[in-house]
Formats: C-alpha cells, structure tokens, sequence
C-alpha cells in the first residue's frame, strides 16, 4: 500500500500529530489525533473515534485568529468540557487536513453531465463525471487511516463507535461516505451541509430513489439560516434531506437542528468574538465560529454518556 509515517512532529500529552504518507493519496496528508482525558491512566479502557474533515481548522492548537479571524472549532476544549459534565463519552478525535483538491475529495458522488449539459456550461465544473478524488479520499480513511489508528491506539473498532463530522462540504462528505460504508461508519455528523453542490447529487440521485430500508448510522444534521452569499445556510436542502432520511426510516436515530437566530452583539461580546467580525457574523452562520458554538450537538447525540 506504500503507507508510512514520520515521526511526530508535534507531540504533547493529549495530541500527536503526524504527517501520514498515504499511497492512495499519493503524497502526505497531515493528520492529528486528540487523545481523551483518561487515555494515559486507564490503561485497558477502549474508546470510540470521531474523523474530522478539514482538520487544521478542529482544535485549539489552531489558534485564536485562524480560519479568517473566525477562530478553530475548539473541539478539544468541548469535548473535554463535556466529558467533565457527563455529557458524552470520551472519544478518540482523529482529524485530517484538507488538501488543494479539497472540494473534488469531499463533494460526494459526481453529478453525471451528458455532454450537452457540459457544451452549455461556460465554464466546466472541477472534476465533473470524475469520482476519483473522492473515491481515493474515502479509501485512504477506510483502507490506510482508520486500519492504522485502530493499530496504534486503544480503540473500539466496530461502526457503532465509529463516525465521520465536518462542515460545509465536509458536512456532505460525512453523510455520502458513511450512505456508501455503514458497516465501517455508523455515526455521521454534518453541520451546514453543502447539499447543494454537483446539483444536489445526493439528495435528488442517491437519497430520493432510495426504496430500501434504513441504513444503519446515526445522523446529526444542522445549518443556520443566513450565509455570507445571500443564501440560507443550506437550511432548505438540509430540511430536505432530513425528510429524505425520514421517509426512509430514521427515527431516533436522526438529529436536525437549525440555528435560526444569528446572535446579536451582546452574544457576540460574550462569545469572544473579535468585534471586527461582529457585522459579519450577524449575517453569515457558515463559519467556524458557529460551527464552535454548535459542536456540542453533535458530541452528544453521536456519543452519549454510557
């Protein structure tokens, strides 16, 4: 397969960050790995993995005035947060960097164009009918990352204890990666879906034809309701997607959640929000510091406390 690793570049008590040579990928691919408070001392307890999308913009080590002044995630500081409060269970957070070919990785399955549609276009789609990327995305995850993570560290393996969650287009990459592979990803968490690339491929090709029965997987969904391009968030197209997945047969097993306030100054100010971006972020929700603020959502419908 090729894979190896370097030596960690970054080593601290609770991270470990590598760079994974991948032979999927053909080149490295940055990958750190946030270890759960009790990971050194309970020396035989096993514990569940959550794999992140765009995995430079997830932790606090990123830094305050990362991500155009929005600041990371800050998962490690949540998920330690709601550890400590009971809230969820301790999860190994094993997150991967995006890379330049980031939207041809994580935008699902292609919409397939005939060559009419391609001639009427003026400029043709990056990647169109081409699932490579994606498909050599999902198989570093499946086939080199988690093989390799399940080796080297003290995890539950099966897919009830194993999920995907990012944003964006990594929103839809977690969903269309665990549709395509339950019996490895059984949780899925999308915050501010892209829904609507490759023509809501998706959702109009893959979820509305769907007559089978219920996959098994756990699926979080979320948007706000104002993004920075004018539109919703993705808030139409998720809803949609959710009445997809009911109709199919979630249940409890699905979370849908719209944020449909963006907050005012004085939330902001409490927040912590740097007040350059204070205009900004009372008309767009698709940023890390809303996905900060919603993240424990997710946390704690994937991974409840046992």
């Amino acid at each position: 397969m090729g894979v190896g690793l370097s030596l960690p570049a970054m080593s601290q008590d609770r991270f470990i960050q590598y760079t994974f040579a991948s032979g999927v990928l053909r080149g490295p691919r940055k990958v750190t790995v946030y270890l759960p408070p009790s990971y050194h001392s309970r020396r035989t307890q096993r514990y569940p993995v959550l794999y992140l999308h765009d995995g430079q913009n997830v932790f606090s080590t990123a830094g305050r005035h990362c991500c155009f002044g929005w600041g990371s995630w800050e998962l490690d500081r949540t998920a330690d947060q709601l550890v400590a409060e009971h809230r969820m269970r301790e999860v190994l957070l094993v997150a991967v960097e995006n890379s330049r070919f980031r939207y041809q990785e994580y935008r699902g399955p292609a919409y397939r164009y005939s060559e009419a549609e391609l001639q009427a276009l003026k400029n043709r789609p990056s990647g169109a009918n081409d699932d490579s990327r994606y498909a050599a995305y999902g198989e570093f995850l499946l086939n080199e990352l988690k093989p390799w993570v399940d080796r080297e560290f003290r995890t539950l393996t099966g897919p009830r204890h194993t999920g995907l969650m990012g944003s964006s287009l990594g929103g839809i990459c977690s969903l269309a990666l665990a549709w395509e592979h339950p019996d490895v990803f059984g949780l899925a968490a999308s915050l501010s879906g892209a829904f609507q690339v490759e023509r809501t491929n998706f959702l109009s090709r893959i979820l509305r034809p769907y007559t089978g029965a219920p996959k098994t997987i756990r699926v979080y969904l979320d948007s706000g309701t104002v993004d920075f391009s004018g539109g919703d968030d993705g808030r139409r197209l998720t809803a949609r997607v959710a009445d997809e997945l009911r109709r199919i047969g979630w249940g409890a097993d699905l979370l849908h959640f719209v944020d449909d306030k963006p907050l005012d100054d004085e939330a902001l100010a409490r927040a912590g929000l740097d007040p350059g971006k204070w205009t900004e972020a009372r008309t767009s929700q698709h940023n890390e510091f809303y996905w900060r603020l919603r993240a424990w959502r997710p946390l704690t419908f994937l991974f409840p406390p046992e």
